[in-house]
C-alpha cells in the first residue's frame, strides 16, 4: 500500500495522527482512528520495520495517554533500547518508563541494557539510563545496578551526580539494606557547590536516614558541618540569576536542608546546638514580604519546635507564626494556626500571648480558618484565661453564621463543663448559650445542666426565673424550651414567690397562670416534637399540684391530647387527666419535687456513652479510680411501683428509642424524665441497638435489636429488676385495682448447692428456692467468702443475664467481706426463666472491691447451674 495515499500506514507522522485524533467530534471516530493505527502499528511490528519503530514507539505513548491498550508494543521498547543511537535509545527509555512499571516481568530482559547503558561512555545515554532507572527499580534491578550508580556518584559531570544521587533514593527505598553502601558518597557530595547536586544529595541523606538507625547516626556525625555551611552559604550569597526566586536564593535547597536538619536534630541535643545558631539566623534574616520567604520561615519554624532547640529560639519560631496570623494570605493563616496548635504542648505561654490574634482568626471569613481558630482556642483554655476567653465566644455566637454555630456551641459548652468552678458563672454561661444556640445544643449537656441544677438547691429559684426570662425572650430554641419547661415543672413555686433570690437579681412579678401560659406556648409551638412536648406534658402535671387554682385549665390543655395520634403522648394524656381529675387524694405525694440527681452516677454513665461518638478533642468528665461506677451495696432502687409505671418516671419496663439523634441510650435522666419516646406503632417500638455502659465495662459485646423480642442482656446493680418488653402497651387507668396480691409461701426445692465461683481470693456459692406453682421463677442466695489475708471492703457483686431471663438483686448484707473466711457476705437474687424446660440459666458475673485501698476487680461466667432451673 502506497504510504502516501494510506493517512493511517505506519509511516503516518505523529503529529499527523495527533491532529485526525484531535478533529474526532465523537468518542466513536476517535476509537476508530485509534484502532487502525493500531492495526498498522501491529503490522509494522509483525514485519519487524525498522525505519519506523521509533516513530511508532511514539505513537503508542500518545495512545496509551489516551487510555487505550498498548502492551503489543512493550518488546519495541527493548528493542529501541538496544539499539546504539541515541534517538532511539532516547524513546525506547521514554516508552519503558511510560508503558511499563516495576511489577511487569517484562522488565527483567532490561537489566542488561541498563548495565551497559550505566557504563557507556556518552554522557546522556548514562543519564538516560538513570532516569530510568530511578523511575521503575524494581528490588531485584536494584541489588543488580546498586554498584553501577553508586561508581556515578563520583562522576565529574554534575548532571550524572545529580542524576545517580536520584536513582540512588529509589535503591534505597527499595532495598534499604544498601542504605550503607551510600552513605560516604552522600557526605562527599555535599561539598559541591552546583545546586542541582546538593538538592538531590540532601534528598539522598533524608531517605537514608529513613532506611537505617545506623545511616542516621553517621550523618549526624559527619553531615552537620556540611549543611551548616550549605545554609550560610545560600542564606548570605548575592544575587544568582540561576537559582533566584523572588529575590531569595534557592528557597528549595533552604527547605530541603532545613526538613535534614530537623531530622537530624530530632532528639538529639549536641546535634540541636550545633545548628541552633543557623536556625536563628536564617529565622531573623529572610523577608517575609514574599511567599518564597514565608516558606522558609515556615519551614524553619516547622525545624525548631522538632529539635531540641533553646526557650528562646522557640519563643522566636512562635512569634514568626504570631506574625503570620496577620498575614493577608488565608494559606498562610492556616499553616500558623496548624503550627500552633503543635506548639502549644512545647511552650503554652508563648503561644498564649498571641490569643488575642487568634481569637479574631475564630471571625474570620474563611471558614476554615475559623474551625482550626476555634480548636487553638479550646486548647489555649485554662483557669486563669477561661471567663474572658469564654466571654469572647458566647459574643461571637450571637452573629456567626448558622453553619458555624454548630461547632462553636459545641466548644463552648465544652469549655464551660471543664473549667467551671463557680455553678453560678456555669449557669449563666450555659443559659446564655441556650438563648443564642439552643437548637445546637447536644442532649447530654442540657441533661448535665438540669443534672446541675438539682444539685444546687441554693441557685434553684435564681435558675428558674433566669429561664422564664430566656423562653420569653428566644421561644424558638429548643434545647432552652426543654430545660425551661422541666425546670417550670419543677420549681414553679419559687418563679412565683421569688424564693431564694440572689443579690445580683431583681425581682420579678410572674402570675401562676403566666407560668402555665409559658408551658403552654411551647406545647404547641413544638407540636412536630415529641420530645419536647412530652415534657410539656409533665410540667403541666406538674403545676397542676404546685398551682391547684390552675388545675382546671392544665386539664383541659392536657386532654387536647387526647386524640393525639403518637401513642406515647395520647396515653400521658389519658393518663395525667386521670390523675388531675380522681385521684386528687395522691396527687400532691405523686408528684413532689424530684430527689436530688446523682451526678456522679450521670458523668460516668455520660462518659462512657460518648467515648465512642466524640472525634474532637474533648475532656471527658473525671470518673473514680478505675473508670468504674460505684454501687455501693445496700443502696439500691426499689422496682417502679405502679403509680411511676403510670408516670413513665422509669424507662427500665420498657426500653424506647428517642426521636432526639444525639441522646445517648440508657440515658440516666431520659430515665427520670420518662422522655425515651418512640412514634406510634401497631406493634410497639423496637429495643434500642447500644450496649449498656456495664455490658462495656465487661466486654459482653453489642446487643442487636429484636423486633418485638425481650429485653437485651444488662448488667443489674443490686436492687434493680429487669422485666419483658411491653409488646402492645395499653391506654388503661393503672390506677384502678391496685390492690396487692397475697404471696405463695416459699418452698424448698432439692436443688442442690453449687460454687458458682472461684477464684484465689474469693469464692462464691450459691443455693436455690422454688415456689410452688412458679416453675420460671428461682430465689438464689449467694455467699461470699473472702479466701485472702487481708480484707475486702467497698464490695460490690454485679451480674448480667441473657435476654429471656429477667434478673433482681437485692442488697447485700455487708461491703465488707472480713479476711481467710471469718465470716461471708449474703446477697438474694431472683431470676425468671422466660424459657423454662428450653433454655437453661446462664449468668456473667462482677465482683469489684478494695484492698489496702487499692481498686481490685474480678469477674466469671457461671454455666454448671442444675437443670431444671
Amino acid at each position: 500500500m502506497d504510504l502516501a495515499i494510506n493517512p493511517f500506514s505506519s509511516g503516518t507522522r505523529l503529529r499527523d495522527m495527533i491532529r485526525s485524533i484531535r478533529a474526532c467530534k465523537t468518542a466513536a471516530e476517535e476509537r476508530a482512528v485509534v484502532r487502525r493505527e493500531c492495526a498498522a502499528i501491529r503490522a509494522a511490528i509483525s514485519e519487524g520495520d525498522q525505519d519506523y519503530r521509533h516513530r511508532n514507539m511514539a505513537k503508542l505513548m500518545f495512545i496509551h495517554m489516551l487510555g487505550y491498550p498498548t502492551h503489543f508494543g512493550q518488546m519495541e521498547c527493548l528493542k529501541l533500547i538496544a539499539a546504539a543511537g541515541f534517538p532511539e535509545k532516547r524513546i525506547g527509555y521514554l516508552g519503558l518508563m511510560l508503558l511499563l512499571d516495576e511489577r511487569q516481568e517484562v522488565l527483567m530482559l532490561v537489566t542488561n541494557s541498563l548495565k551497559q547503558d550505566l557504563n557507556h561512555s556518552n554522557q546522556f545515554i548514562v543519564g538516560l539510563a538513570l532516569c530510568a532507572l530511578g523511575n521503575i527499580c524494581s528490588a531485584e534491578m536494584a541489588r543488580d545496578l546498586a554498584p553501577e550508580v553508586e561508581r556515578l556518584l563520583q562522576n565529574r559531570d554534575p548532571n550524572t551526580k545529580k542524576k545517580a544521587a536520584l536513582c540512588s533514593i529509589r535503591i534505597v527505598r527499595k532495598v534499604p539494606d544498601l542504605a550503607e553502601n551510600f552513605m560516604g558518597a552522600a557526605v562527599s557530595l555535599l561539598k559541591e557547590k552546583h545546586h542541582g547536586v546538593l538538592i538531590s544529595t540532601v534528598q539522598l541523606c533524608t531517605e537514608l536516614c529513613k532506611a537505617s538507625t545506623e545511616a542516621l547516626e553517621y550523618l549526624r556525625k559527619n553531615c552537620l558541618e556540611g549543611l551548616v555551611r550549605i545554609l550560610r552559604d545560600v542564606s548570605n550569597s548575592s544575587y544568582a540569576p540561576e537559582y533566584d526566586v523572588a529575590g531569595i536564593t534557592d528557597p528549595f535547597l533552604h527547605i530541603r536542608v532545613l526538613k535534614l536538619m530537623r531530622t537530624l536534630g530530632q532528639g538529639d541535643a549536641d546535634c540541636s546546638e550545633f545548628i541552633n545558631d543557623i536556625l536563628a539566623q536564617v529565622a531573623t534574616k529572610t523577608e517575609s514580604n514574599k511567599n518564597a520567604g514565608n516558606a522558609i520561615l515556615y519551614e524553619c519554624v516547622e525545624t525548631i519546635m522538632g529539635i531540641e532547640a533553646t526557650s528562646g529560639l522557640r519563643v522566636l519560631a512562635i512569634n514568626i507564626l504570631g506574625r503570620f496570623l496577620s498575614n493577608r494570605d488565608n494559606n498562610i493563616r492556616y499553616v500558623a494556626l496548624n503550627m500552633l496548635m503543635k506548639a502549644i504542648g512545647v511552650d503554652t505561654q508563648a503561644v498564649q500571648r498571641h490569643r488575642a490574634t487568634i481569637l479574631e482568626c475564630v471571625k474570620d471569613a474563611d471558614v476554615s480558618i475559623r474551625k482550626r481558630a476555634l480548636e487553638l482556642v479550646y486548647l489555649l483554655v485554662n483557669d486563669t484565661n477561661v471567663k474572658p476567653l469564654t466571654k469572647e465566644l458566647v459574643d461571637y455566637l450571637e452573629v456567626s453564621d448558622q453553619d458555624f454555630k454548630e461547632d462553636l456551641t459545641a466548644k463552648i459548652c465544652s469549655i464551660v463543663e471543664k473549667f467551671s468552678q463557680d455553678k453560678l458563672w456555669y449557669l449563666d454561661q450555659m443559659f446564655r448559650v441556650l438563648s443564642l444556640a439552643g437548637n445546637y445544643v447536644k442532649d447530654d449537656v442540657w441533661h448535665a445542666l438540669i443534672v446541675l441544677m438539682s444539685n444546687a438547691s441554693e441557685l434553684q429559684g435564681y435558675s428558674v426565673r433566669s429561664l422564664f426570662k430566656a423562653l420569653l425572650a428566644c421561644g424558638e430554641q429548643e434545647s432552652l424550651v426543654r430545660v425551661a419547661v422541666w425546670c417550670i415543672g419543677e420549681y414553679g413555686e419559687m418563679l412565683v414567690n421569688n424564693i431564694s433570690m440572689l443579690d445580683i437579681e431583681e425581682p420579678i412579678t410572674v402570675t401562676e397562670s403566666d407560668a402555665v401560659d409559658a408551658v403552654e406556648v411551647a406545647l404547641k409551638r413544638y407540636s412536630a416534637d415529641v420530645t419536647t412536648r412530652a415534657m410539656c406534658l409533665v410540667s403541666l402535671l406538674k403545676l397542676s399540684s404546685r398551682f391547684p387554682p390552675t388545675s382546671e385549665r392544665i386539664k383541659e390543655i392536657v386532654a387536647q391530647n387526647r386524640g393525639n395520634t403518637v401513642l406515647e403522648l395520647q396515653q400521658r394524656s389519658i393518663e395525667f387527666s386521670s390523675i388531675i381529675q380522681r385521684h386528687q387524694s395522691i396527687k400532691s405525694s405523686l408528684l413532689e419535687r424530684m430527689p436530688v440527681l446523682d451526678e456522679a452516677n450521670y458523668l460516668v454513665k455520660r462518659a462512657a456513652s460518648t467515648q465512642a461518638t466524640v472525634s474532637s478533642v474533648k475532656s471527658t468528665p473525671t470518673v473514680t479510680s478505675g473508670g468504674q461506677p460505684k454501687l455501693p451495696n445496700g443502696v439500691a432502687k426499689p422496682p417502679p411501683a405502679p403509680l411511676a409505671d403510670l408516670l413513665d418516671l422509669s424507662s427500665d419496663d420498657t426500653p424506647v428509642t428517642t426521636t432526639a439523634p444525639t441522646t445517648a441510650p440508657n440515658d440516666f435522666l431520659q430515665d427520670l424524665l420518662g422522655i425515651g419516646l418512640t412514634d406510634s406503632s401497631p406493634s410497639g417500638g423496637a429495643p434500642s441497638t447500644s450496649t449498656d455502659i456495664l455490658m462495656d465495662l465487661l466486654s459482653i459485646g453489642s446487643t442487636t435489636p429484636v423486633q418485638n423480642g425481650p429485653s437485651t442482656s444488662n448488667f443489674i446493680p443490686p436492687g434493680i429488676e429487669t422485666k419483658p418488653v411491653a409488646v402492645t402497651p395499653q391506654v388503661v387507668d393503672l390506677l384502678d385495682g391496685l390492690s396487692s396480691s397475697t404471696p405463695l409461701p416459699d418452698e424448698n426445692a432439692a436443688h442442690p448447692t453449687i460454687t458458682a465461683f472461684q477464684s484465689a481470693t474469693l469464692k462464691i456459692t450459691f443455693s436455690f428456692k422454688k415456689q410452688p406453682g412458679k416453675p420460671q421463677e428461682t430465689t438464689i442466695n449467694a455467699t461470699f467468702t473472702n479466701l485472702a489475708t487481708t480484707t475486702f471492703t467497698d464490695f460490690v457483686f454485679q451480674a448480667a443475664v441473657p435476654k429471656f431471663i429477667q434478673l433482681r438483686l437485692d442488697p447485700a448484707s455487708s461491703s465488707t467481706l472480713p479476711a481467710s473466711g471469718n465470716g461471708s457476705v449474703t446477697q438474694s437474687l431472683t431470676v425468671t426463666n422466660n424459657q423454662h424446660g428450653q433454655k437453661p440459666l446462664a449468668m456473667r458475673i462482677r465482683m469489684s472491691y478494695k484492698v489496702n485501698g487499692e481498686d481490685r476487680l474480678e469477674q466469671g461466667q457461671i454455666s454448671n447451674f442444675p437443670a431444671g432451673l
